[in-house]
C-alpha cells in the first residue's frame, strides 16, 4: 500500500525533521510503500498574507537532507513548468496540484521526466474527465491508451480530494474512486477531503474528525494508496492545520486501513 504523509508545507528545518522522525515507523513497515510529503511553496493559498513556504532552492535542500538521513522517497508539488526539471533532481514523485490538473504544459513537462506523477483531481472535475489529464502524460511518454495497467507502468497516479460546490465545503463521492481506478492507480487524500475552503475568513478550515471514517470507507471501496497531511501539533501548523492529523492519530488510522484491506483481500 502506498502511504504519502508529511506536513502541508515546510515551516522550518526543525519542524520538518521533527515530523520526519515521527513517520519513521511507516517507512520501516514492509506492508507500506512510504513517501514523505512536504511542499516548498503553497502557491494557491486563500490570502496573499498566508505563509507559503521557504521557496524552491531552500525547500529542496531541506527535503534532500530528509532523504539522506532517513532514506525516504519524496513527493512535492510543482506549480509551474520551469520548476519541474530542478524538482525532479531531488524527489521521486512530482505532484500536480488539484487546481492545475488540466494545465497541459505542466502535465507535459512533468511527463518528460522519469518520475512518478501524481495528479490531484480538481475539486471542480468530473472524475471520468480525469482520463484526459492522464492521457496527456501517457501520450507524452509514448503510451496511447489509458487503463489501469498502462498508467501503472507509465508511473501515473490520480488522487481524489473531494468535490466543491462553492460554499466552503468538500464532499467525497466514493464512486469517483472506482471510476478513476478504471484508468489509473488511485490515491485517497483523506485530509484534504475534509477541508473547508475559505471557511475561516481568509483561510481554509476543516473537520479532521471525519478523516478516519472517510479513509476507512475508501479502503473498503479499494484504492492503491492514501495521502495524509500530519503534524506534531496541527493547532500551530502554518497551513491546513484544521484538517491535518496528529502523528499519533495517523498510526491508528493506518492500522484500521490495513485491517480493512486484509479483511477484503486487497
Amino acid at each position: 500500500m502506498v502511504l504519502i504523509a508529511g506536513p502541508c508545507v515546510i515551516e522550518s528545518r526543525e519542524n520538518l525533521f521533527k515530523i520526519a522522525e515521527g513517520l519513521r515507523k511507516f517507512h520501516e513497515d514492509d506492508r507500506i510503500e512510504f513517501y514523505f510529503k512536504a511542499s516548498f511553496d503553497k502557491a494557491n493559498r486563500t490570502s496573499l498574507d498566508s505563509f507559503r513556504g521557504p521557496g524552491l532552492q531552500e525547500g529542496l535542500s531541506m527535503l534532500k537532507e530528509v532523504q539522506d538521513k532517513y532514506g525516504y522517497k519524496l513527493l512535492t508539488d510543482v506549480h509551474e513548468t520551469w520548476q519541474v526539471e530542478e524538482v525532479a533532481k531531488v524527489v521521486d514523485v512530482l505532484q500536480i496540484p488539484a487546481f492545475l490538473c488540466r494545465q497541459t504544459d505542466l502535465l507535459v513537462e512533468a511527463a518528460k521526466t522519469d518520475k512518478v506523477i501524481n495528479v490531484k483531481k480538481g475539486q471542480f472535475m468530473n472524475p471520468a474527465d480525469m482520463k484526459h489529464s492522464v492521457l496527456k502524460i501517457l501520450k507524452t511518454r509514448g503510451v496511447k491508451e489509458a487503463n489501469y495497467q498502462s498508467s501503472k507502468e507509465a508511473k501515473v497516479w490520480l488522487t481524489e480530494r473531494g468535490s466543491s460546490f462553492g460554499y466552503g465545503n468538500l464532499v467525497v463521492d466514493m464512486r469517483s474512486l472506482a471510476i478513476m481506478r478504471e484508468f489509473a492507480p488511485v490515491i485517497f487524500d483523506a485530509t484534504h477531503s475534509v477541508q473547508m475552503p475559505g471557511a475561516e475568513g481568509g483561510k481554509s478550515g476543516g473537520k479532521r474528525e471525519f478523516v478516519a471514517p472517510l479513509s476507512r470507507a475508501a479502503a473498503a471501496v479499494g484504492v492503491d494508496g492514501f495521502f495524509f497531511e500530519t503534524h506534531f501539533d496541527p493547532s500551530i501548523a502554518l497551513s491546513d492545520g484544521a484538517n491535518m492529523l496528529k502523528l499519533e492519530e495517523l498510526e491508528k488510522c493506518v492500522d484500521d486501513i490495513l485491517a480493512i484491506k486484509k479483511a477484503i483481500g486487497v
